[in-house]
């Protein structure tokens, strides 16, 4: 048993030295989300609060992030999440995919299947009222109106 701990305890201390990249991409200003689509103050906040951190360059790392294997898993939801969707890049999708994107910020947000309940451990300000939820949805649908009016002409 004593042998089984000190293995663990090394092998802890070894995944310490290969750290994650904490670099998030240079800021995209013209290309961001809040700002093409000139969201309020009010529900910036929202969203800079709830999702940015995963969907977008601008990823503020917590403590535990410093700390292997948390680390790895911190970086993967990052990953995985602005590969699925980046406020940052919005722009840059084609107004039919941001159609799309706004659907299913819809979806995720009615069935509260984001933010991701495991975030909400390190970050209790992310969680989302009822009232934060319906405006953060009537918000979208009416982002989504709008690009697919823009899309008509």
């Amino acid at each position: 048993m004593k042998k089984v701990i000190v293995v663990i305890l090394v092998a802890f201390i070894l995944i310490q030295f290969f750290p994650i990249d904490k670099t998030n991409p240079p800021p995209t200003p013209g290309m961001d989300f809040l700002k093409i689509k000139k969201t309020s103050p009010e529900i910036a906040k929202i969203i800079s609060t709830s999702c940015y951190d995963c969907h977008s360059n601008e990823s503020k790392y917590p403590w535990y992030s410093d700390i292997a294997p948390s680390s790895w898993f911190v970086k993967n939801h990052i990953t995985e999440g602005r590969k699925h969707l980046n406020f940052s890049t919005f722009a840059m999708y084609e107004p039919k995919r941001q159609v799309h994107k706004l659907e299913e910020c819809i979806d995720m947000v009615t069935k509260e299947e984001m933010p991701l309940d495991s975030y909400y451990l390190g970050h209790q300000d992310a969680k989302l009222t009822t009232e934060q939820r319906q405006e953060l949805v009537k918000y979208f649908k009416k982002v989504k109106e709008e690009t697919e009016r823009s899309m008509v002409f």
